[in-house]
């Protein structure tokens, strides 16, 4: 993707009371990114152009168009004026889900998820979470103290999300970074999918509000733990709790406050 970069060069004006000049400053690119799958096109979102395939394995697994990431049986990312076309073939099986559940999102760089059709599959009902990972809060601080220095691009456009997976010793495994909160997690669930990693082995760290999607993308993937810097909402709340995931919000490097936590899994 040699045309398609995550940051872009500008000069703004800075101005203030006693001051006026031009400064240089990295913006986050935003591009636009169509899924098709069998050739058929399914979705446009908007995104930052990288880690592209890690996203398109984690949206096609936290939107239940596979089960796995082997269920992917090729994927070719192609540029193209407007964008990159992500072209993803999968199994008959898993296409039927696909013509079944026919979306029309909006492709913004927020929520995903204003653009299903069906309330009810907004509103899909939510496994149970089965992970027992269970961390003393200094496990978390410690996470939280190093994730700033583990987001890269945020560094250079104080503008993107970052998705961590965190060991149960508190170490950075593994971040993805988007302008989408949304996009972020599906790139990290895809990473850790393509790598045979297991979710349940660890858990998440979010740099963003603990919002409705998040929570889904969080359970269906398999973490029994998430972390966000900002508060939740009282949707998310409800389906944390419902499915049994535990959630610690407002989470800083010395304190958090925990909403939900089935069996202990933050040990305070």
């Amino acid at each position: 993707m040699t045309r398609f970069k995550p940051t872009k060069r500008d000069a703004p004006l800075e101005i203030g009371r006693e001051l006026s000049r031009q400064v240089a400053r990295d913006v986050a690119a935003e591009t636009a990114v169509a899924l098709s799958y069998n050739g058929v096109a399914h979705v446009v979102m908007f995104m930052s152009p990288l880690d592209v395939a890690d996203f398109v394995t984690g949206f096609s697994l936290s939107e239940g168009i596979i089960d796995r990431a082997e269920d992917i049986l090729s994927l070719e990312i192609v540029e193209s004026a407007q964008g990159l076309l992500a072209q993803t073939e999968i199994s008959k099986e898993n296409f039927e889900r696909v013509l079944a559940r026919r979306r029309n999102l909006p492709g913004q760089s927020g929520c995903g998820i204003c653009g299903v059709i069906e309330l009810e599959e907004a509103m899909r009902a939510l496994p149970k979470v089965g992970a027992e990972v269970s961390v003393p809060q200094e496990v978390i601080f410690k996470a939280l103290s190093a994730l700033r220095g583990e987001q890269v691009l945020n560094a250079l456009t104080r503008s993107v999300h970052g998705a961590a997976f965190v060991s149960t010793e508190g170490d950075i495994l593994a971040l993805r970074e988007d302008i989408g909160r949304h996009n972020a997690l599906d790139k990290l669930i895809g990473h850790l999918a393509r790598k045979g990693i297991a979710p349940q082995a660890g858990f998440l760290l979010l740099t963003s509000r603990c919002s409705v999607e998040l929570v889904q993308k969080a359970v269906v993937a398999g973490f029994g733990l998430m972390v966000t810097v900002s508060a939740p909402t009282g949707l998310a709340l409800e389906m944390a709790r419902a499915a049994g995931l535990a959630l610690a919000c407002v989470a800083r490097e010395d304190s958090m406050l925990i909403y939900n936590n089935p069996g202990e899994r933050v040990i305070c």
